[in-house]
């Protein structure tokens, strides 16, 4: 990279869209908003404000941003595989949930994905099952997973279709269960659904978590204990798949 060469990577997801800027190999800015009708023309705000070399888009809008910036695009699996092994170098799995869909991606050796495994034609087990569980159980999306942590043992929760599961709270809330309880519930029920996903890739090195749904403890804690290593989660793990992007604009 020559040296003052600014690069743009964008990640518009189905929940929040983000972007990194690279300078000379280093991060100099960020940002996280959520996805609206307007994010686009954000987005182009961004990139018609600097000089940039090169600009990468990936993420559920990648197309969009393609079509109104003119810029490269890569898939999320792609990105995300850039960025994981950027900030982890000894990762070999990445394990990412999104707004509306979940990832596991096996890494080989040069940092390229080799394998994944992918849900997005259910919201169970996203960002927004667990925003919607949250809600019902009348916590904040951040404190979610500390309930759920605080909880004696987990109340048993069969359904994972977001309007089921909903219901099936409601009724456990009206029989007296505590909803600590239920939060667990919840939360073990994801992660039964999220496992097999990285069950049926090898698992070399670290492990990272990526996605905002990484900053909810305790998926954490139980993923960690279903693939039996640590769960390494970025500093910013929404960024992943932007810096991936950012990074590809290196490349480019």
């Amino acid at each position: 990279m020559t040296a003052g060469r600014r690069v743009l990577g964008i990640d518009i997801g189905s929940r929040t869209t983000k972007t990194v800027e690279l300078e000379d190999g280093r991060m100099t800015t960020w940002d996280i908003f959520d996805t609206t009708h307007t994010s686009i023309d954000r987005v182009r705000s961004l990139a018609e404000s600097r000089r940039f070399a090169a600009v990468v888009a990936t993420g559920y809008g990648r197309y969009l941003a393609t079509a109104q910036l003119g810029c490269r695009v890569i898939t999320e699996i792609s990105a995300c595989a850039l960025g994981a092994r950027h900030l982890r170098p000894d990762c070999g799995l990445v394990i990412d949930i999104g707004g509306q869909d979940a990832k596991a991606i096996e890494l080989g050796g040069d940092g390229a994905f080799t394998r994944f495994e992918m849900n997005d034609r259910c919201a169970a087990g996203t960002g927004r099952f667990l925003e919607v569980m949250a809600g019902v159980l009348g916590y904040t999306l951040e404190e979610f997973g500390g309930q759920a942590l605080a909880a004696d043992r987990p109340a048993a929760v069969s359904s994972m279709c977001t309007v089921f599961a909903e219901s099936e709270v409601i009724s456990l809330l009206a029989a007296g269960e505590d909803r600590r309880r239920v939060a667990l519930g919840l939360h073990e029920s994801i992660a039964d659904r999220i496992w097999p996903l990285a069950a049926r890739l090898e698992v070399r090195g670290e492990a990272v978590f990526a996605g905002g749904v990484a900053m909810n403890r305790c998926l954490v804690e139980l993923l960690s204990r279903k693939i039996g290593r640590p769960l390494v989660v970025p500093d910013k793990p929404q960024l992943v798949s932007a810096l991936g992007a950012a990074l590809a604009a290196v490349r480019q």
